[in-house]
C-alpha cells in the first residue's frame, strides 16, 4: 500500500489525471489521518489517507478502510443537504484507502479558529445546528440502516478511546458511560457523523461546510449535538471571558438541533465527553493544569446531577 506524503502527492496525483500546477501541503489532519492540500490543473484538492495507527501516545489502531465509508457517506448524503454543505468527491482510490475532494473556498476558515479567536456568532450556531436537522431527518430510513449500521470504526475511534478508556480512570462513573454506548446502539434512529466539532465545521460565506465523516454509522444523533455542545464548553473554559458568548452560540444552534435530537441523550453524552477530554486517549490540547480539574468537576456534576435544562450547564 502506498503511504501518502508531501514527497510522493505530485506523481500520485498525475496518475489520476490530477496535474499538479502549484504547491502541495500538509493540512492539519488530526491524529488519525494523512491529509494534503494540492494546487491542480482541475482546481484545488484535499487528498485524504486514513492511518492505521493513530499519532497519539496511547496504543489507538482502527481500519484504514474507513475512509472508503467516509467518501462514500459524503457522497450519499450530499444531496439530501443544502447545495454545498459537503464537499464533492472526485475519486476513491479503494487499494491504498485514500480519497480526494475539492477543497473548500480559499476565504473559509475553520469554526474552531474563528471561535477561540472572538468571532462568535450566534448566528453560525443556529445554521450549524439546521445542518445537523436535516441530516438527522433525511437519514431515518432503512436503506442508511442497511448501509451504515455497522459501528466498527464508531466503536475503535470514539466509544473505546472516549468512553470505554476513560470509564476505567473513574469506576465509580463507570455506569454513565455504560448507558451513553449503549444508548448509541439502542437509540439508532439516523445517520451520525461522529465528530461534530468546529474543527470539522469549515464557514464559507457565513455558511457551514461539514468535512470529516470519518466515523459515520447509523446511531443515536443525541451523540453529534452532544459534540458540538462539549467543544463549546471547552472553550468557555479556554476564554472564560466568553463564555457567555459561547452560550449564546449553543442557544442559537439547541434552538434548532432540539426539534430532531431528545436532550435526555444529548446530557448524558456531553458529560462523558467532557470528561473523555480530559482523562481519555485524546485529551483536549487546550485545557491545562488549572482548566482541567474544573472540566473535571464539571463533567462529573452533569453526569451525578444532570440538568433540568442542557445550557444550564454554563451556570455550574
Amino acid at each position: 500500500m502506498l503511504l501518502l506524503d508531501v514527497g510522493n502527492a505530485i506523481e500520485y496525483l498525475k496518475g489520476r489525471d490530477f496535474e499538479v500546477t502549484g504547491s502541495v501541503r500538509p493540512l492539519g489532519g488530526g491524529v488519525s489521518n494523512t491529509v494534503l492540500l494540492a494546487e491542480t490543473a482541475r482546481g484545488r484538492l484535499v487528498v485524504k489517507q486514513a492511518l492505521e495507527r493513530l499519532n497519539v501516545a496511547a496504543p489507538w489502531y482502527s481500519d484504514p478502510a474507513r475512509t472508503l465509508r467516509e467518501a462514500s457517506a459524503m457522497q450519499d448524503i450530499a444531496s439530501y443537504l443544502p447545495l454545498g454543505a459537503v464537499p464533492a468527491v472526485c475519486f476513491i482510490d479503494k487499494e491504498n484507502y485514500i480519497y480526494a475532494m475539492e477543497a473548500a473556498p480559499m476565504e473559509a476558515t475553520d469554526w474552531k479558529t474563528l471561535l477561540l479567536g472572538g468571532e462568535i456568532e450566534p448566528r453560525i450556531g443556529a445554521a450549524v445546528g439546521a445542518l445537523l436537522a436535516h441530516q438527522v431527518q433525511a437519514t431515518t430510513s432503512g436503506q442508511w440502516r442497511e448501509r451504515y449500521g455497522d459501528q466498527r470504526v464508531f466503536n475503535e475511534l470514539r466509544l473505546d478511546p472516549y468512553y470505554q478508556y476513560t470509564a476505567a480512570q473513574h469506576p465509580d462513573l463507570a455506569s454513565h458511560f455504560r448507558r451513553s454506548i449503549d444508548r448509541c446502539r439502542w437509540n439508532a434512529v439516523s445517520l451520525v457523523h461522529g465528530d461534530w466539532s468546529p474543527k470539522n465545521i469549515l464557514i464559507a460565506a457565513g455558511k457551514p461546510v461539514l468535512i470529516d465523516y470519518e466515523v459515520v454509522h447509523f446511531g443515536d444523533p443525541a451523540f453529534d449535538a452532544a459534540f458540538l455542545f462539549n467543544h463549546l464548553l471547552l472553550k468557555s473554559l479556554r476564554r472564560p471571558q466568553w463564555a457567555s458568548r459561547y452560550r449564546a452560540v449553543a442557544a442559537a444552534f439547541w434552538e434548532n438541533a432540539c426539534r430532531v435530537v431528545a436532550a435526555e441523550g444529548v446530557t448524558t453524552h456531553l458529560g462523558c465527553l467532557l470528561l473523555a477530554r480530559v482523562d481519555g486517549k485524546s485529551p483536549a490540547e487546550y485545557l491545562d493544569f488549572e482548566t482541567k480539574p474544573i472540566a473535571r468537576a464539571l463533567a462529573r456534576d452533569i453526569l451525578e446531577n444532570p440538568p433540568a435544562e442542557i445550557l444550564d450547564v454554563w451556570s455550574r
